[in-house]
């Protein structure tokens, strides 16, 4: 589909009042971002982004490799430093990464790619990482997503550069020739590359008004039982800094608290390698659990139908979608913020189902918790989720109590889509200096072990 038909269709009907119909180019805009953005993956992105990498690489050179070569920007390496890789035994870093992609990696199923991993591969991966060589080096393009893996069998080799998204190939090369064409369109929108700059609040608005649910109902079921589930192990086992667990002993027994520490849970099973699949959002499992569980929380509080689940669902996604578009797939502005105003909005639109009221709690989120800093994906994120998160329902209580910020409130500016920019532009802009200091920190700092 044409991006200027959709985004022409839906300043047009937005600007003539006319109600957005399900046969629309912007219907069908809005529906197929959804079904892009929310796909399964297990563990973190940026690893199974490097496993992803290298699987592709090994087909190319026919076979598991003897060496293998990542190469990665320093924000991928910022985010695979200290997480756990599922199915490697509890490892973390880029060699555990590409060494569990090169032995175990289906990828056909992209960032699902470790779904069929036996039992026994962390054994498999550790004994291949003993024998084989595995070498690290960043790769200074410019690029904030940028990843190249090269893997030698014998006298083949296979070559694969990712850019601009975890799961976008711009090249693959068999022994050193070009074996196929890129992927297209990047997956996840580059921040200012303008790829779905006709989104807005009210497109998403009169979508959601629109919305047929058999239309989405797979995708946002797939998410409410896959990311449920990993919360409900998060909750069970021994994971991370158990800060799901915490909130839960620490708050007073109600949908609150369920709502924060529900999706803290599961980020604490998924940074602690947990092999379950999440429904990401913008490219990040993370931001999937913190814009969907706690919108699955009020509505079963509230009694509320699959309709109103699966609007305020479809809401809350594309509302973080939106927001993160202009800020890029990876940066030092904390994805939990986004997600969880996204989530905010959800929350709204499931209490009141009033335009008004979803603006202002989401601009009141952004408003109180602008900035947060990504240090990388690890244990502690599970607790941003939930400090995101409970900004968020702030932002919900002030706009019910008739409360809010005005334009000119720091970042917040008159119109929800000039705020939203203010936050884009801090994000993507405002923030590049702090991404590198915060790398540079890192680099000096050992990763903590299981």
């Amino acid at each position: 589909m044409d991006k200027s038909d959709a985004m022409n269709a839906n300043v047009a009907a937005t600007a003539a009042g006319a109600p957005m119909r399900r046969g629309d180019a912007a219907y069908r805009a809005y529906t197929e971002v959804l079904r892009r953005e929310l796909v399964p993956a297990m563990g973190c992105t940026e690893p199974i982004a490097v496993a992803y990498a290298a699987a592709l690489a090994r087909d190319l050179a026919g076979g598991p490799p003897d060496r293998v070569l990542v190469e990665a920007s320093a924000s991928i390496i910022k985010n695979v430093k200290s997480v756990v890789v599922p199915h490697t035994g509890g490892l973390k870093g880029l060699e555990a990464a590409a060494a569990v992609g090169v032995l175990a990696g289906d990828a056909s199923r992209e960032l699902d790619l470790l779904a069929d991993a036996g039992a026994d591969t962390g054994t498999a991966v550790r004994d291949w990482l003993a024998r084989s060589q595995v070498e690290v080096a960043a790769l200074e393009s410019g690029e904030v997503f940028d990843l190249r893996v090269t893997a030698w069998r014998g006298a083949s080799t296979g070559r694969v550069r990712l850019t601009g998204g975890h799961t976008r190939v711009v090249s693959r090369e068999r022994d050193g020739r070009p074996a196929g064409p890129g992927d297209g369109p990047p997956q996840e929108a580059a921040a200012g590359d303008g790829s779905r700059d006709w989104m807005t609040v009210p497109g998403i608005w009169e979508y959601v008004e629109a919305l047929d649910v058999a239309d989405v109902r797979d995708i946002l079921a797939r998410q409410i039982r896959c990311n449920l589930a990993i919360a409900e192990e998060g909750l069970r086992g021994d994971w991370g800094a158990g800060i799901g667990k915490v909130v839960l002993a620490a708050g007073r027994d109600g949908v609150r608290t369920r709502a924060k520490a529900w999706p803290a849970a599961a980020s604490d099973a998924r940074m602690g390698g947990c092999e379950m699949p999440v429904v990401i959002n913008s490219g990040s499992g993370n931001q999937g659990l913190a814009v969907s569980l706690p919108v699955l929380a009020y509505a079963r509080e509230l009694g509320s139908g699959e309709d109103d689940l699966c609007r305020a669902l479809a809401l809350a996604n594309l509302v973080a979608i939106h927001q993160k578009d202009g800020i890029g797939c990876l940066s030092a502005f904390c994805g939990a913020t986004t997600a969880a105003a996204g989530a905010g909005a959800g929350v709204a639109y499931l209490l009141t189902r009033d335009y008004h009221t979803v603006v202002h709690a989401l601009v009141n989120a952004l408003a109180i918790l602008p900035g947060m800093a990504c240090d990388g994906a690890k244990a502690s994120c599970a607790a941003k989720i939930a400090e995101a998160v409970d900004a968020a329902l702030l932002g919900v209580d002030m706009i019910l109590a008739g409360k809010q910020f005005l334009g000119g409130d720091g970042l917040v500016t008159k119109g929800v889509e000039a705020t939203i920019r203010n936050i884009a532009r801090l994000g993507h802009d405002g923030m590049r200096e702090t991404n590198g200091e915060i790398i540079r920190i890192m680099l000096r700092n050992p990763s903590p072990t299981p």
